[in-house]
């Protein structure tokens, strides 16, 4: 079995894989440094897979006066590459591709001649698109590379998708996943009935995105009854921004979620735990403030923790919320099983002395 088939198969299953953010320095340069730390923290956290150019990196990095995207594609293949080398072990790449059919073509391409092993295919400012525009992108892109679905949050350029949407999309040939991250309990049903009812449910697996409902999301399985038959489909991995920090624990959390669940029966305690987790992300991505401080608010861990330099975003407007800091400060009295500081702690000179 080669090295895409495998992980394809780990993908199928069902992992963890965090959404990358991007280190800037404090003129706002790409810090390459951090950038490769970053990806070394990642790796030894035991994460199934890594995705970058997507939300989390910033959708700037494609700009042509940023020009970026190519360079991340490039890097953190490199450090997956040698990781593996090293290890012996499989990650999953996943690459961000967007915009209308012949960028996100393109950008299928690039990811494919870097080694990536699938695609996360945002819909994400192509509300001008209709439906069947949409499904035949993604027909286009999945002709290229295996293809990851994508519910986005209106908040952050997504847009509603009706149920026949998705029930036709499950049925495009290369779709492999759906990251479902609409942060909407009616539209997370609707892709998770569309899937459990396709003629190609074996072939897609669901991963969650809702950074707001992760620890329910991995804990549920979906039911449905058509004419006495009983269909079942669930989250068996998640492709989070919330799982770029703290992602030693968010395997451990991962892998407690699906003992539970195989248990057949939840715990008290377990909802609890979603619970807190949810706290915690409503901090980190800035519910309060309509997710605006989102992307600053995942640099200040990994700042705070020395694996980044500085809080910078390509756009200089983007930056911590007022009162955000202060959320953090009570979140991490709160829950302090929930972080991984002392791993990083322990574990990053050993990075360091590896770059």
């Amino acid at each position: 079995m080669d090295r895409h088939t495998k992980a394809l198969k780990i993908l199928k299953a069902g992992t963890v894989i965090p959404a990358t953010p991007l280190a800037l320095d404090e003129s706002r340069k790409f810090d390459e440094y951090s950038q490769r730390l970053l990806m070394k923290y990642y790796l030894n956290c035991g994460v199934g897979g890594i995705a970058t150019a997507v939300h989390s990196t910033q959708f700037e990095i494609r700009d042509p006066e940023v020009g970026l995207f190519e360079p991340i594609l490039k890097l953190v293949s490199e450090e997956i590459d040698d990781f593996e080398k090293k290890t012996g072990k499989v990650i999953v790449k996943v690459a961000g591709c967007c915009g209308k059919t012949p960028q996100a073509v393109n950008e299928a391409q690039l990811a494919k001649k870097y080694g990536y092993d699938a695609v996360l295919l945002s819909p994400g400012g192509l509300n001008d698109l209709s439906e069947d525009e949409m499904i035949e992108r993604t027909k286009a892109v999945a002709e290229v590379m295996p293809v990851i679905g994508f519910y986005l949050q209106t908040a952050v350029g997504g847009r509603h998708f009706s149920y026949s949407y998705w029930q036709r999309l499950c049925e495009i040939p290369n779709v492999v996943a759906i990251k479902a991250a609409p942060f909407n309990r009616y539209m997370s049903q609707d892709v998770a009935r569309a899937a459990a009812l396709s003629s190609r449910s074996d072939e897609i697996t669901l991963y969650t995105g809702n950074d707001d409902n992760i620890v329910i999301d991995l804990l549920t399985t979906y039911k449905f009854d058509v004419d006495g038959k009983y269909y079942e489909k669930g989250f068996d991995g998640g492709l989070l921004g919330h799982w770029s920090v703290w992602t030693k624990k968010a395997v451990e959390l991962f892998n407690l979620c699906k003992q539970e669940k195989e248990k057949g029966s939840i715990s008290a305690q377990m909802l609890s735990l979603a619970n807190a987790v949810t706290d915690t992300n409503a901090v980190l991505f800035d519910g309060a403030n309509g997710f605006a401080g989102c992307i600053p608010g995942l640099h200040y861990v990994l700042k705070r923790q020395g694996l980044m330099k500085s809080l910078n975003c390509i756009n200089p407007d983007e930056k911590l919320s007022s009162g955000q800091e202060q959320e953090f400060e009570r979140i991490y009295s709160m829950y302090p099983q929930l972080f991984d500081d002392d791993f990083v702690k322990e574990n990053i000179e050993s990075w360091k002395s590896q770059l």
